[in-house]
């Protein structure tokens, strides 16, 4: 079995292999509409996993270099307004400001919030010819359709993250991408070892 100081090196190490290659940045959303269609998935997963997120567990830490639940879901949240602010999409309710949100239906009424707004936002101030231009997104120069793409897949890496916590703290877990363990045995098959 792994434990939870091997993951940790693992995941720090990835980070770091994948900062020098940049691979990341060469993908990219090309039209809105495959956007709105591959946000919808996600935030409506994302919002399937906060609503399992036990509240009596919502600020328990299960390791010093572990980010809580609580922070884990702030971070997913709270990116969805800080990356489009630097494309000069202002999500509503949004504030750099912001440090926490405290209950888990604080968290779920704000990601909700953030969630719509974008999709709002982009349908009124972006074309398609706007996911070509370029803004400065973390010291490196983004084309808009690379940062729609990386805010996705920001999103499933910390979903991913938060479902491993939540699974350790014993709380059931939904599959996004195929079914959770719960869900083949609800089927009446075996779980994959």
């Amino acid at each position: 079995m792994v434990c939870i100081n091997q993951i940790i090196t693992w995941c720090v190490g990835g980070l770091a292999a994948k900062k020098k290659s940049r691979g990341y940045l060469r993908c990219m959303i090309r039209q809105l509409e495959d956007f709105y269609k591959e946000w919808a998935y996600e935030s409506e997963s994302t919002l399937k996993i906060f609503a399992l997120i036990d509240e009596k567990k919502f600020h328990e830490q299960i390791h010093p270099r572990v980010r809580a639940l609580s922070r884990l879901a702030f971070h997913i949240t709270h990116t969805v307004g800080e990356m489009m602010e630097h494309t000069g999409i202002h999500v509503e309710g949004f504030s750099a400001e912001d440090d926490m949100y405290w209950t888990k239906q604080e968290l779920i009424d704000a990601y909700k919030r953030f969630s719509d707004s974008l999709v709002d936002q982009l349908k009124k101030n972006w074309t398609d010819a706007d996911l070509e231009k370029k803004d400065n997104m973390y010291g490196e120069e983004w084309r808009r359709g690379t940062t729609l793409n990386v805010l996705i897949k920001h999103q499933s890496h910390h979903r991913g993250e938060l479902i491993v916590v939540m699974r350790m703290l014993g709380m059931p877990v939904i599959g996004v991408y195929g079914p959770a363990s719960e869900e083949w045995a609800a089927m009446g098959m075996q779980p994959l070892e």
